[in-house]
């Protein structure tokens, strides 16, 4: 077998003890022993050997992707007291022990060790970060900690005597993202995501190359960029390698591989407290709706006062969620719809505003453009930004004439305008995906510095979909989950009875807004819509909904299980009817608010029956109170004027974060 890469030994501290019972008798033995954190071929580990398994044989390791525990053998040659780096060079032989439990492997040949040493090496461990699901830190008189993995083992609990246990969590949060558990402080909760998964990953984004499990090159810049705002980056990129073999995997494997992208998303948490319980509801019939045509610029300008303030907003938002806007009013409409300018300005008050966002602009514009090369080379999320963003600008829409041809203006523009919003907000700089959201606001402003300020408005409502911490994507898949369950139990269960109930395959639709599943003047219809905020909160959700229930009869009839599942919906993208969805997703909020006894979960999720103070800022419609004109709907409900830079819409997030278990 060839020998492996050295490994680096990133932390490593001694004085560590194992209890050879868990409770505190005086005949239990304490296995002292070093703990270590270690780099190895790509992958990080965390070990633990007594101190007299110098070498390590027989070790018991938890397998990556399996719910069984591996015993690590290892033929002992040469001296078994070499230095550390040669120690961990290792070739080693896997063999699986089908039971999850911590036993020795019994030997043919003749190990030459005592029983005494057969008795501390069992207590031996390692695992690859990768599969860690939680720590457990407990500080009272000597501190102890106690990891579990994924598949549920729990490693015995490894206490600090002469402490040494705040150092390695420190050391291990270089590796993983460890965040307190809000049910128990003591637990600290770990997400990781390895390239062994993201190589794995199913392709839910990719509109050429489509396979249920791919194995994929390396994406060069992924590696680079840590955190869930980057595994996007695998989704939209790392399936474009036709040549690539698509390997197919068990309904079920492949459904524990999209769970791990997004952890600790569990819809079916019946144990868990705080969770309502969701039963059959009769829904009543779904209602007939009327939809009309767009607003012209003629009905628009009727809608603006001497001095260019707009008036009888919640009517004029009536109009265009009925039927959207023409495209000469878009230019203009936007900006209103998106917050950058508040519905009650003047003429001059927008030109102020303008002229004070563009001085913004190109302060914010100046700092990457006026970074040199040799500065960049020591900048290297800067140097990464940019070349994601030139990856993607060049295959963006090119089928656009905006967007076609080589050194397209549009090309630039929208190159120069994500680069600025790396500047604008560095924290999260660009994820693949953004270019999908800024390319039709673009092109319909035609302009860069409106552009840019509309897309920050739009980033705001999205943002959360591309942060590391999921919470926007997994909030919206239990929310439409939640739904889907309310409207049809039926369709809903056999989704979940084909490892589909998490509904991973809308996964595209919510992260851009349905930008890949529809033509492209379709996709400026269904936006400028959702802006209106009507006829609910999430309206996107509703949408989702309308779509399934138009393919629930032919996924049910021809009982597709999950790869045809898959397969079906990404085949959707470009053949779906943007009026139909529309008149049912309205219909279907329309039945929704209909319904008496309406689960409280779903009321949250759609901002019904919401109990709101009246003020001069809230005006009504025919689908009820409407949020101010200037607000944008992230998150959570703090909110933030950005009054020093002029910019008048409000930055607020709203979390429906009910949890729901669902009863089947």
């Amino acid at each position: 077998m060839a020998a492996t890469t050295p490994p680096k030994v990133v932390f490593e501290h001694e004085g560590v003890f194992i209890h050879s019972s868990p409770d505190e008798s005086e005949d239990q033995d304490l296995i002292s022993g070093f703990l270590r954190i270690v780099d190895k071929d790509g992958e990080t580990l965390v070990e633990y050997k007594p101190l007299e398994d110098a070498d390590p044989s027989n070790m018991l390791c938890a397998c990556k992707d399996s719910s069984s525990v591996v015993e690590w053998t290892q033929s002992l040659e040469g001296n078994p007291h070499r230095p550390i780096d040669h120690q961990l060079s290792y070739e080693t032989e896997w063999d699986m022990i089908n039971a999850v439990s911590f036993r020795r492997k019994v030997h043919t040949h003749g190990d030459g060790g005592s029983n005494h040493a057969n008795d501390r090496n069992k207590w031996a461990f390692s695992f690859n970060v990768c599969d860690l699901r939680s720590i457990t830190v407990k500080c009272e008189g000597w501190s102890y900690i106690t990891f579990r993995l994924k598949d549920g083992t729990a490693l015995p609990a490894i206490h600090f005597h002469q402490g040494g246990n705040t150092a390695f969590l420190d050391s291990l949060r270089k590796s993983v993202q460890i965040n307190e558990s809000p049910d128990d402080e003591s637990v600290l909760i770990v997400s990781t995501y390895s390239k062994a998964f993201s190589q794995s990953f199913e392709n839910l984004l990719d509109d050429t190359n489509y396979g249920l499990v791919q194995k994929f090159k390396k994406d060069p810049y992924t590696t680079t960029l840590g955190g869930f705002s980057k595994v996007t980056n695998y989704l939209f990129d790392a399936f474009r390698v036709p040549e690539l073999e698509c390997q197919q995997r068990p309904a079920e494997e492949v459904a524990d591989l999209l769970g791990e992208l997004i952890p600790g998303l569990e819809i079916n948490q019946q144990e868990e407290p705080g969770f309502e319980v969701i039963t059959r509801l009769d829904l009543g019939p779904r209602p007939e709706v009327q939809r009309r045509g767009p607003a012209t610029m003629e009905e628009w300008a009727k809608y603006q006062d001497s001095e260019g303030r707009i008036t009888n907003v919640p009517h004029l938002k009536d109009v265009i969620f009925k039927g959207g806007l023409c495209h000469a009013v878009r230019r203009e409409a936007w900006k209103f719809l998106l917050g950058y300018f508040p519905w009650n300005s003047t003429h001059e008050e927008r030109k102020l505003l303008q002229k004070r966002k563009t001085d913004e602009y190109f302060r914010m514009k100046l700092q990457w453009k006026s970074v040199s090369e040799e500065q960049e080379r020591r900048n290297s999320r800067l140097r990464d930004y940019r070349s994601l963003i030139e990856k993607d600008v060049n295959r963006t829409d090119r089928n656009n004439k905006f967007y076609e041809g080589l050194d397209n203006p549009g090309l630039i523009l929208l190159h120069d305008i994500l680069m600025t919003y790396c500047m604008f907000d560095f924290d999260l700089g660009y994820v693949q995906g953004m270019s999908d959201l800024l390319s039709p606001i673009l092109f319909v402003m035609e302009n860069e510095v409106d552009a840019f300020w509309c897309f920050v408005s739009f980033m705001d409502e999205l943002h959360e979909n591309f942060e590391e911490q999921m919470q926007g994507m997994k909030t919206q898949l239990i929310q439409l989950s939640t739904l889907l369950r309310l409207l049809d139990l039926a369709f809903w269960s056999y989704l979940e009875a084909q490892d589909s109930g998490y509904l991973y395959f809308c996964f595209r639709w919510l992260l851009i807004r349905f930008k890949r599943e529809l033509h492209f003047q379709d996709v400026l219809r269904l936006w400028e819509i959702m802006w209106t905020r009507l006829p609910c909160q999430n309206f996107h959700l509703l949408v989702c909904c309308a779509i399934l229930d138009s393919e629930k009869q032919k996924i049910m009839d021809r009982k597709y299980g999950f790869n045809e599942i898959l397969k079906h919906i990404n085949e959707l993208s470009m053949k779906l009817d943007i009026e139909e969805i529309l008149s049912k997703s309205e219909a279907i909020c329309m039945q929704i608010k209909n319904c008496k006894d309406l689960p409280h979960s779903v009321s949250e999720i759609l901002g019904l029956n919401t109990v709101t103070e009246p003020s001069a800022a809230l005006e009504t419609s025919e689908y009820g109170i409407l949020e101010s004109p200037q607000t944008s709907p992230r998150a959570t409900h703090r909110q933030d004027h950005i009054i020093s830079n002029g910019h008048s819409h409000l930055k607020e997030s709203t979390h429906n974060g009910c949890k729901v278990a669902i009863i089947s």
